[in-house]
């Protein structure tokens, strides 16, 4: 099983950006648990960051019929990206949105996701745990 891990913009800034809401944990740490998952599952898991929309659009696409699942936190991208909601509906691959923070007890254009239509789960405000719990949902099997 190959699952691909998504991070939008100023999710590199992991323990640098405001610690209060995104935790004290470095991207890095973040990579190295999704690693350790990965390799505890047996499956092949990449992560990769972007700050830029289309790259992310690209990757997603670059994922038909490579990858099984997507797990994706899209950032700031969550709330206006129509171009990441059209590229998820395309390629049909499962996916799981997920924030470090709980987004539903943020400022009111937080409320909003534009990619949930085009997810098979979301996952909020279980910090860098909730990457590793939309993984092993698209695993186990219960997102088909």
């Amino acid at each position: 099983m190959k699952i691909l891990v998504l991070n939008g913009p100023n999710i590199n800034m992991l323990g640098i950006r405001e610690p209060g809401i995104y935790g004290a944990e470095s991207y890095q740490t973040l990579c190295d648990k999704l690693e350790a998952l990965g390799r505890e599952l047996n499956i092949d898991l990449e992560v990769r960051q972007s700050n830029h929309e289309g790259v992310l659009v690209d990757w997603i696409q670059e994922a038909y019929k490579v990858v099984d699942g997507i797990v994706i936190n899209p950032g700031a991208y969550t709330h206006t990206s129509i171009a990441l909601l059209d590229a998820l509906k395309a390629v049909g691959i499962p996916t799981v949105e997920v924030h470090i923070s709980d987004v539903s007890k943020r400022e009111d254009f937080r409320q909003i996701s534009y990619l949930r239509a085009a997810c098979v789960k979301t996952i909020s405000g279980h910090g860098l745990d909730g990457y590793l719990e939309g993984v092993r949902y698209l695993v186990e099997g219960e997102a088909k």
